[in-house]
C-alpha cells in the first residue's frame, strides 16, 4: 500500500468534518492531486459526498464489523492509485460500543491500526481558550492515536480565534486554520442525516466553494505534509466477503435506491460477478438476463407514490422473483413489503413479495450495528452464515405479515434482539444492511 493518509476526527457529531473533509478533497483535487476517501464505521451518505468530490468511490472501514485482514484489504481498495488518502471519523473520534481494544468501530481505531494522524476540527461558538483544554485531552487520551494538530470551527471574530489560538500554543497543540461561522457551508440535512448527494441543488459549486475556502482559511500544504503511509499488513485473500448473490447480479439504483456499500460492489467485482444497474423510479424492471436482484436501502418513503405506481418495476420484480432470488436491506426491504405508510399517513400498495407492512408515519428510530445468524438459506448466505451489519432507520414494522424469518439478531454486545425479515419462495429482506461475514474463528 503506497499511499499516505490522514484522518479527519472531532470530539462529537455535528463539529464540521464534513465540511472540512469535503473543503480539502476539492483542495486537493483542483490541485491535480490524486485524492481518495473513506469515512469510519457505517454511513452512505457521507460517502457519496466524498466520490462527488474526488471522482472515485468512498469505502468504509469499520473496525468492529470487519476483521482485520477484511479491514486491511478494504484500506487497499480505497487508497488504490492514490497520492493522498483522507479518512473522515464517524461521530467523535472515540465513540464506540463496548468491545476489544481496536474493534469497537471507533475512527481512533483506524488512526491506532494504521499509524495515521489525525486533524481534529473543534466547534469553538460558546468557548474561547477552553478549547485547548479539549485538544490537550484529546492528544492525550489514547496511546498510539496522534493528534497532529486542530483546525477552528465557527469563529466568531480575530479576536476570538487569538484567544483560543494562544491557549493552543500555551500547550502545543497546532494550528492549521480557522473558518469563520457560516451556516451556507453546511450541507442540508434530513431524518437520517445529510440530503443525499445525487440531491443537492449545485453540489459542484458547492464543491468550488468549500476549495476556495480551504485555500483561505486553512494551511493545505501542512495538512497534506502530515500523512503518513498507511502501516500495517496489507489485506489479502478474501476473509469476511459477502458471497457474490450471482453472476450477473441486478441492483436497483436510484433516488430511493442509493444506499450499498462501495467494499460490497467491489468485493463482487473481484469475485467475478458483473452488476447491472436498473431504477424502479423509472418504472424499470430488473433485466431478466440477470441470475439474482439487490434492492438496497435509500429513502423509499420519499418516493412512495411514483413505486405504487411502477406498474413495469413490480410486474417485471414478481417475474423475476419466480424463479431467481431477490433481497432488500433496509429500504429494499419496504418495498418488497405489501403497503407502505408514507409520513403523511398515505397508504401505498408496494410490490407484496413479502407480506409485512411498514409505517414511516409511525416513527422510531433504530440504530446500532447488529450481528446477525440466517435461519434460512438467502443471497446472504446458507442457514447458520453469520453476517455483521448494522441498522438505522425509522420506519416501522406495523404488520408483521406470515412470511418466515430471515436472521436471528443480536446487537454489538451480544444481547439478543427480535428476530428480523421474512423469507418466502426465492425473496428475503431485512432492515439491517450487510457489511461482511464472519469467520467461524471470529463468533463468538
Amino acid at each position: 500500500m503506497s499511499a499516505r493518509g490522514l484522518i479527519i476526527g472531532a470530539p462529537r457529531s455535528g463539529s464540521g468534518k464534513t465540511t472540512l473533509t469535503l473543503a480539502l478533497l476539492a483542495a486537493a483535487r483542483r490541485r491535480g492531486l490524486a485524492i481518495r476517501a473513506a469515512k469510519s464505521g457505517p454511513d452512505y451518505i457521507d460517502p457519496a459526498f466524498h466520490e462527488v468530490a474526488t471522482g472515485w468511490p468512498s469505502h468504509n472501514l469499520d473496525s468492529w464489523a470487519m476483521a482485520p485482514a477484511q479491514l486491511g484489504m478494504v484500506a487497499d481498495y480505497a487508497a488504490a492509485a492514490a497520492d493522498l488518502l483522507v479518512i473522515e471519523s464517524s461521530m467523535g473520534l472515540f465513540d464506540g460500543v463496548a468491545g476489544p481494544e481496536g474493534h469497537t468501530g471507533a475512527g481512533a481505531d483506524l488512526a491506532a491500526r494504521f499509524g495515521l494522524p489525525v486533524v481534529l476540527i473543534l466547534d469553538v461558538s460558546g468557548h474561547s481558550q477552553s478549547a485547548a483544554a479539549v485538544a490537550r485531552g484529546f492528544a492525550l487520551h489514547q496511546p498510539g492515536v496522534e493528534i497532529a494538530g486542530v483546525v477552528l470551527n465557527r469563529v466568531a471574530s480575530e479576536r476570538h480565534r487569538d484567544g483560543v489560538a494562544a491557549a493552543m500554543q500555551a500547550v502545543g497543540i497546532k494550528i492549521f486554520g480557522a473558518i469563520k461561522r457560516d451556516e451556507t457551508i453546511s450541507v442540508p440535512e434530513r431524518h437520517l442525516g445529510l440530503v443525499q448527494a445525487l440531491e443537492h441543488p449545485d453540489l459542484r459549486l458547492h464543491l468550488d466553494r468549500l476549495a476556495d475556502l480551504a485555500e483561505d482559511s486553512l494551511d493545505v500544504p501542512g495538512i497534506f505534509a502530515l500523512a503518513k503511509p498507511l502501516a500495517g499488513p496489507e489485506g489479502g485473500g478474501g476473509p469476511g466477503l459477502l458471497t457474490p448473490p450471482g453472476q450477473r447480479i441486478a441492483i436497483a439504483r436510484d433516488a430511493a435506491f442509493s444506499f450499498l456499500y462501495a467494499h460490497v460492489l467491489e468485493g463482487w467485482r473481484r469475485a467475478g460477478s458483473e452488476m447491472v444497474f436498473f431504477s424502479p423510479l423509472a418504472d424499470e424492471a430488473p433485466p431478466p438476463d440477470c441470475d439474482s436482484c439487490w434492492l438496497p436501502g435509500g429513502y423509499p418513503e420519499l418516493h412512495a407514490g411514483a413505486l405504487a405506481a411502477a406498474r413495469r418495476f413490480k410486474a417485471g420484480l414478481a417475474e423475476f422473483a419466480a424463479a431467481r432470488p431477490v433481497h432488500g436491506e433496509c429500504g429494499g426491504y419496504m418495498v418488497l413489503g405489501a403497503n407502505l405508510q408514507s409520513a403523511d399517513g398515505q397508504w401505498h400498495a408496494m410490490t407484496g413479495l413479502l407480506s409485512h407492512e411498514t409505517s414511516f408515519a409511525k416513527r422510531r428510530m433504530n440504530l446500532g450495528y447488529r450481528q446477525a445468524a440466517m435461519l434460512v438459506d438467502s443471497p446472504l448466505g446458507p442457514a447458520g452464515t453469520c453476517i455483521r451489519g448494522h441498522e438505522f432507520h425509522y420506519a416501522s414494522v406495523v404488520s408483521p405479515g406470515t412470511d418466515a424469518p430471515l436472521a436471528a439478531l443480536r446487537d454489538a454486545a451480544g444481547t439478543p434482539l427480535p428476530q428480523a425479515g421474512g423469507k418466502r419462495g426465492l425473496v428475503s429482506g431485512a432492515f439491517f444492511h450487510a457489511i461482511a461475514r464472519q469467520e467461524p474463528a471470529e463468533r463468538g
